[in-house]
């Protein structure tokens, strides 16, 4: 096997550990805990189910793939859960040495064009980057409302605090960022999210 075939399956292999970083947010119908895996898939797919929803025209293969790889960090940083400030504090440095590590395994090649789609997404400047974390924000928020707020109850998170996540949403889909104020607000009135 040649040298480049041999990187590239030793990373495949890699990347099989994202399906071992567990996150905070359950699975549909009160389900264990997602894995970073099952959310970057999930993203993937409804990026390209409601991508007439972008207030701009997105290269939507370039979305999918930042849905796909923007987690891949977290099998060295670890999960950093969207309401822990403590966690935030530290989560670029952790993610920037993950980022290097893993994407190290790659050719050169890939691995500069999967830094810089990475880098991309977490600048979110271009309409992919917006578009690709307006599905970030969405999924986990779907799943939660999909189980009466049970994370946002768990966490004892507030709706000021789900609305400034959420807000962001705006830059990708205002349509979509509609659909997420009425789940918001349901949350409130049926108490299974603090105002």
């Amino acid at each position: 096997m040649d040298e480049r075939l041999k990187r590239q399956l030793n990373f495949a292999l890699e990347i099989d550990k994202e399906k071992n970083i567990f996150r905070q947010t359950h699975l549909s119908g009160h389900g264990r805990n997602e894995n970073d895996a099952e959310h970057a898939w999930h993203m993937a797919v409804m990026a390209y189910l409601l991508r007439e929803y972008a207030n701009e025209e997105v290269d939507i293969a370039k979305v999918m793939l930042m849905c796909l790889i923007h987690d891949i960090v977290e099998i060295e940083a670890g999960d950093t859960y969207a309401y822990d400030a403590e966690s935030l504090k530290t989560q670029k440095a952790r993610e920037d040495a993950a980022k290097e590590k893993i994407y190290s395994l790659l050719p050169e090649d890939q691995k500069r064009e999967l830094i810089a789609l990475f880098d991309e997404f977490e600048a979110y400047e271009t309409a992919e980057a917006k578009y690709a974390h307006a599905m970030d924000n969405l999924q986990p928020l779907i799943l939660n409302n999909s189980n009466e707020g049970g994370d946002w109850k768990e966490h004892e998170v507030n709706a000021k605090q789900v609305y400034e996540r959420q807000g962001k949403t705006k830059l990708g889909s205002e349509r979509l960022f509609e659909v997420t104020d009425q789940i918001i607000r349901e949350n409130i009135r049926k108490g299974n999210l603090r105002e």
